[in-house]
């Protein structure tokens, strides 16, 4: 067997380090169904809620404070009375568009796939 050359660790780890980063900001249950609902327009934090089934309020608003902080998700407070706030898409965010248009097609096609094959096989 070939021994691992240094080289291939170097671009093994090239090629782990920035996914691993990726996924450390886009962690969780529910970050990818925030970032589709708000890909889909702005939302209020109820529409969000009712949007995404059995996520709480409690970590709606933890996963927004998140997700704004990696400057994906723009909060904007509107002067109205009541106030009413609003959640946003950055263009940043933005930049995951066709990362979950790739997730999107491969998992339909996973899930096509895994359901056409007998039970046991």
């Amino acid at each position: 067997m070939k021994k691992l050359e240094a080289t291939d660790h170097k671009e093994c780890m090239g090629r782990i380090r920035p996914v691993n980063d990726a996924l450390d900001v886009l962690n969780g249950k529910w970050k990818l169904p925030i970032i589709i609902s708000l890909s889909m327009g702005n939302k209020r934090f109820n529409e969000m809620e009712r949007e995404i089934p059995k996520i709480t309020a409690r970590m709606l608003s933890k996963e927004l404070r998140e997700l704004e902080m990696n400057e994906l998700v723009k909060r904007t407070v509107h002067d109205n009375i009541p106030v009413v706030i609003e959640y946003s898409l950055t263009d940043y965010g933005h930049s995951l568009d066709e990362v979950i248009g790739a997730l999107h097609k491969w998992g339909t096609q996973h899930r096509k796939r895994i359901m056409s094959k007998p039970i046991g096989v």
